[in-house]
């Protein structure tokens, strides 16, 4: 089963027991410097995600346009 079914079926009472042992954990303080930090891993990842995108479709139009010279 993946991941999103999985979150798909978790109810309200497994939610509340999941933040509750996120706040033991980190603490009220911690929670908001943890989310950042997420955010800014998740910004990165994709960053690196539309740069690698672009590094191949500059490519492949290089070569589309080298074949097209050829020819």
């Amino acid at each position: 089963m993946s991941t999103l079914a999985i979150l798909l079926f978790l109810g309200v009472q497994e939610w509340v027991i999941i933040v509750l042992a996120i706040v033991l954990l980190f603490g009220g303080r911690k929670i908001p410097e943890l989310m950042r930090g997420i955010g800014q891993g998740i910004r990165e990842f994709n960053n690196a995600k539309n740069d690698v995108k672009k590094h191949i479709e500059d490519g492949m139009k290089d070569e589309t346009k080298n074949n097209s010279d050829k020819s």
